[in-house]
């Protein structure tokens, strides 16, 4: 797949070129942009498989720069590079692949890379303009501020949302990561792919393997690849018990 790298810093686009061509199956071009003017023109003639953006450029920032490059008829799949991590959500307006925090580690990189493999942008580009409206607005991804910088979980990898304090530990397929939103806020947002099953709890309707009831008397909840049962509240029992008819 061959790569183009845009930074307006020149150790930065040196570094990034090190590290890719250090990783199988990707060719880095010999062009590289500085600004997001550069990056559109480049992407047009030479027309790359990945573009590894940084954010903050003169004149036109990485952002607007892949707001136009969503729009080719082939369009890239988008990594950004950037020092800051305030821009994840606009991140996912552009449907990037990847959003790696300056310094960029090897493996952070790998795997961003083997995603843009993995995700056809032409194919999701057609996927999205056949989704109403409203499923547009909806998010597919958890952003989570972890000791990797932010990471960008797949709602469809998350098995349990559970509130400890003021947090919310999200349990997924590759383990589990802190986040500062509410229950009632995801409960809301995701009413349709989660069921509360307790006060502390919101469960993946996919998930659900089965309630049983245990030697105390108490309802849980057991979810798929999740060893550890959750307990079910009285007042959502019945509720649960609907929901499995109808599964």
């Amino acid at each position: 797949m061959k790569v183009l790298i845009a930074d307006d810093e020149p150790l930065a686009r040196d570094r990034l070129r090190r590290m890719t061509e250090g990783i199988e199956g990707f060719c880095v071009l010999e062009e590289e942009a500085r600004t997001g003017a550069e990056a559109i023109a480049i992407a047009h003639q030479r027309k790359p498989d990945v573009v590894l953006l940084d954010i903050r450029m003169p004149m036109m920032d990485g952002l607007e720069a892949a707001m136009v490059l969503c729009e080719m008829d082939c369009p890239p799949a988008i990594i950004f590079c950037t020092a800051y991590d305030q821009y994840a959500l606009e991140a996912f307006h552009v449907q990037a692949v990847g959003y790696l925090l300056k310094p960029v580690k090897q493996e952070a990189l790998c795997k961003a890379l083997q995603n843009a493999q993995r995700t056809n942008r032409s194919q999701l580009a057609a996927l999205n303009d056949r989704l109403s409206e409203n499923e547009l607005k909806k998010r597919t991804h958890i952003s989570a501020r972890t000791y990797k910088g932010i990471e960008l979980i797949p709602l469809n990898d998350v098995r349990f949302f559970q509130a400890d304090n003021k947090y919310v530990t999200v349990n997924h397929a590759k383990g589990e990561v802190l986040i500062d939103e509410t229950l009632k806020e995801l409960e809301t947002e995701f009413a349709d792919a989660f069921v509360r099953i307790h006060r502390n709890a919101l469960v993946a309707r996919r998930a659900i393997e089965s309630m049983t009831r245990n030697d105390q008397g108490s309802y849980e909840i057991h979810l798929r690849d999740v060893i550890k049962p959750l307990q079910v509240s009285r007042r959502h029992v019945a509720e649960m018990r609907r929901l499995l008819k109808s599964l």
